[in-house]
């Protein structure tokens, strides 16, 4: 489905983190979409590498870009001769930013801050030489103990969440400036959805209760999770949000969720249902209470207003399009 009136053919478009869920997502988006458009995809694809927390330094993955035409460039946005050499060799007409560190438990400090903050400053740079509007990826964790989930309320409580609320400073601080182009930050509340898998212990549990499924163990639920809620949105409609995003009414930073917030209890029933499989729900203590979220729900008025956003998948319609594919991954990468 096309989101906007634009026309992206002919155009030139930069997406970081492009081997990623969301990035991936994009590039395929404007390929099936606009087959002239020139997509250029650049991801520090994973290695070996880890965080003192054991998880991978990077979820960039090939099979993400399987079947992909574009462009497909394999480096480290906090490499300055490498941002250079893009200024230099293509002239963008759309940044869309979702390269970053986003390991909520990583507490390398140092590389969160180069990575998500410093170096968005620079690709916003080239941006504005470029004339090309830039669409980046902020987050809910911005939130972090906020009750308020409304732009202007944000408490993180972890460097993932402080790198991304200096991103949405650096936005504002630029906005106030006169300049040839829109600048859009969006607040990815639960995103769940195909080309996710790769993000291992970090992807959705909308997929990991689905393995779990499949392989007909009970999914293990923490005590209470009827009243443990989120905001969980679809991927496609984070598409749609990006997309819209290109043209807005107004240059800002923007929640994307659905505004209705779901509990974890709920994404294992519909999961059981769509799957045919119901082996009950075991409940285990929660190690996590003083240190957890037990509901986060978009405020998406502004969302509405001046980016004509409107969510279209309910948890239903997005378990339910995920199906096949979470199907193909057991089978494919799981068994």
């Amino acid at each position: 489905m096309k989101y906007s009136n634009i026309n992206f053919n002919k155009k030139t478009i930069l997406i970081t983190g492009g081997a990623g869920f969301i990035g991936s997502n994009l590039a395929f988006y404007f390929q099936k979409n606009y087959p002239e458009s020139k997509v250029v995809v650049l991801d520090c694809f994973r290695s070996g590498e880890t965080f003192s927390n054991g998880n991978l330094k990077s979820f960039g993955h090939f099979k993400n870009l399987i079947g992909f035409n574009g462009v497909v460039i394999s480096g480290d946005i906090n490499d300055k001769k490498l941002l250079k050499s893009l200024e230099n060799n293509y002239r963008f007409d759309y940044i869309f930013h979702q390269a970053a560190i986003s390991d909520t438990t990583a507490i390398e400090q140092d590389i969160m801050i180069k990575t998500n903050v410093n170096a968005y400053e620079d690709l916003l740079k080239i941006a504005i030489k470029h004339r090309a509007n830039m669409i980046y990826a902020s987050s809910a964790a911005t939130y972090g103990d906020s009750d308020r989930f409304e732009v202007g309320f944000e408490k993180p409580n972890n460097v993932y969440g402080f790198s991304k609320v200096m991103m949405d400073n650096i936005t504002y601080e630029y906005l106030k400036k006169d300049l040839p182009i829109s600048i859009v930050g969006l607040k990815y509340f639960n995103v769940y959805g195909p080309k996710e898998y790769f993000k291992n212990k970090t992807a959705s549990m909308v997929v990991q209760f689905g393995h779990q499924i499949l392989k007909e163990l009970t999914p293990k639920l923490f005590e209470g999770s009827d009243k443990i809620l989120r905001d969980f949105i679809y991927i496609e409609d984070i598409i749609q949000a990006n997309i819209k995003a290109c043209k807005p009414k107004k240059s800002g930073v923007y929640n994307v969720g659905t505004g209705c917030a779901r509990s974890f209890e709920d994404i294992v029933s519909i999961l059981q249902k769509e799957l045919e499989i119901n082996n009950g729900k075991d409940y285990i203590p929660n190690p996590y209470i003083g240190s957890y979220q037990f509901f986060t729900e978009a405020n998406i008025l502004t969302t509405k207003k001046f980016l004509d956003y409107e969510p279209q998948f309910s948890l239903e319609d997005g378990i339910k399009a995920y199906i096949p594919e979470i199907k193909r991954l057991f089978t494919e990468e799981v068994k």
